[in-house]
């Protein structure tokens, strides 16, 4: 941190004394030292630039001392300003009266040197350490909200208010949750075809736009593997239809994964029921889902074509009376047999069906 040379002001309706004071002043090393004829002048030399500390007369034609004092105090922007008061030895009760209003310290006329030098020093180390203070104070608050962003970038929302509100985050198992995977066909071949800079590039914009529509759709991004996004409807939450959530949810991913460069096809897979959810890791931990659930969603998808929706039977059970769709008959998957999986259009009525 760096400390610029500090900024002295004096303020006296005496030449002789402004004068003393400048000389003496630049004589103990101080090399900016500015000077104001009476109190009006000071505070508009206050309100056009930083000052570090002010020697303020209290007798003054005009306005007094103690009214400048009382200015400075009331604004935010000169509040933290030290302020010495200057008065004679037959006006102590004029500097009390100073103390009170928030003045730092007092110089006695005539002026002595030591003093002085004592003084203004005490009074400039008080503004380097509440400086400091501020400072640090601000580099912590900036070093909150940059842990508080990369929180959000690995957690849910609702999950890192729970670990900020109570230190942890409690593993939970969830008898209804919808879980959501996509991913992009072709999309290892396509890496293999075109530079690294680019493939990261390109997905990180459809990543982002996927977080957007997650968000959008009161659902919750758990996390991406590879070029695989998933994401949940009812996990941290109560949500009414997580599968009607998410079917509005991956209708919006495809279309918008084609219309992104480059145009990736992509291909989603919907399946309901118990999930046990937690966070995982102590360095570089990560908010994870488990079950098979998880799993069977994730083999649903990889039937799924480009630019389709494939869900189970149980999801498709919650949301037929309001989509468009088809059986693809029973569909073998691995550790789970044969199953029957039912591709979805959309929305039968979109523009009366609520979530």
């Amino acid at each position: 941190m760096n400390e610029p040379h500090p900024v002295i002001l004096v303020v006296d309706d005496n030449e002789d004394n402004r004068y003393l004071l400048t000389r003496r002043l630049r004589r103990l090393g101080y090399e900016t030292v500015l000077t104001a004829n009476d109190g009006a002048e000071a505070i508009a030399m206050v309100a056009k630039q930083p000052l570090d500390l002010i020697l303020l007369d209290v007798l003054m034609p005009g306005m007094n001392g103690h009214q400048v004092l009382e200015q400075l105090k009331a604004c935010p922007a000169s509040r933290e300003i030290r302020v010495i008061m200057i008065s004679a030895v037959d006006e102590i009760e004029s500097v009390v009266r100073g103390i009170e209003l928030g003045a730092d310290d007092y110089l006695l006329k005539p002026f002595n040197p030591v003093v002085l030098g004592a003084r203004v020093g005490a009074c400039l180390e008080k503004k380097r350490l509440r400086d400091r203070e501020a400072y640090y104070l601000e580099e912590i608050e900036r070093e909150r909200r940059r842990g508080d962003e990369l929180l959000q970038a690995i957690l849910p929302p609702s999950a890192v208010a729970e670990l900020k509100a109570t230190n942890e985050v409690k593993p939970r198992r969830m008898e209804d949750v919808t879980v959501l995977f996509s991913d992009i066909v072709g999309f290892t071949r396509y890496c293999d075809r075109h530079p690294a800079e680019q493939v990261v590039s390109e997905l990180r914009t459809l990543v982002d736009a996927f977080e957007d529509i997650v968000e959008a759709h009161a659902m919750e991004k758990i996390k991406t593997i590879g070029d695989a996004f998933l994401s949940t409807a009812g996990l941290l939450h109560p949500m009414e239809n997580g599968v009607l959530a998410a079917v509005r949810c991956a209708r919006a991913m495809i279309e918008t994964s084609q219309r992104l460069k480059p145009g990736w096809a992509v291909r989603i897979g919907i399946h309901s029921g118990p999930v046990v959810a937690g966070i995982m890791g102590r360095r570089q931990y990560s908010f994870d889902l488990w079950g098979d659930t998880v799993n069977t969603a994730a083999r649903v998808t990889s039937h799924a074509e480009g630019g389709s929706i494939l869900m189970s039977a149980t999801a498709w059970a919650r949301i037929q009376h309001c989509c468009t769709g088809r059986s693809r008959g029973l569909v073998e998957l691995k550790g789970k047999g044969a199953v029957e999986l039912f591709e979805c259009d959309g929305l039968r009525y979109p523009e009366t069906v609520t979530r």
